[in-house]
């Protein structure tokens, strides 16, 4: 049974200040909206906000998703907030620098597609908690990757220049 859409200011926070409604690629396109903000927000790419946003739009965004998934049924792709937060934790405690940012970027959007452990588990988790809990490991595992290009001292200074 499919219940009355939420709220707007629910529809607006999970779909990503609406990139969640594009007609196609709404992750691919979420995600590229948290990359806009995290590069052109003054001071949003410094780890502390970074990381305050990230807990706020999680926390937030497992119930917001539950009741979005209540009425456009499970894990919609008009929720994309978990993309934000997956997204965010690609790029937390990384150099501020283009090439990292697009790494960040492709590698977010191909762990968030092939779902690796836990991801893979969080995913087939039904509710708000599965639908973002499967983008928080992408991104990190994003991350991870990230930080251990930049102790190859070739890949350090592609990514940073």
């Amino acid at each position: 049974m499919q219940q009355d859409k939420p709220h707007i200011a629910i529809r607006v926070f999970a779909s990503g200040l609406g990139t969640g409604y594009s007609p196609s690629a709404s992750g691919t396109v979420g995600s590229a909206a948290a990359l806009l903000l995290y590069w052109f927000i003054p001071g949003f790419s410094e780890p502390i906000p970074l990381l305050i946003a990230s807990a706020v739009c999680l926390v937030i965004g497992i119930p917001a998703s539950a009741m979005m998934e209540k009425h456009y049924g499970q894990d919609p792709s008009e929720v994309v907030i978990d993309e934000f937060v997956g997204m965010w934790l690609a790029l937390v405690f990384l150099p501020k620098a283009y090439w990292i940012a697009v790494a960040a970027f492709f590698l977010f959007r191909f762990f968030d597609i092939i779902k690796i452990p836990p991801a893979k588990q969080f995913d087939n988790m039904k509710g708000g908690t599965g639908i973002m809990l499967d983008d928080v490991a992408a991104g990190i595992w994003a991350n991870v990757l990230l930080q251990g290009a930049l102790f190859i001292e070739p890949l350090e200074r592609i990514l940073l220049s």
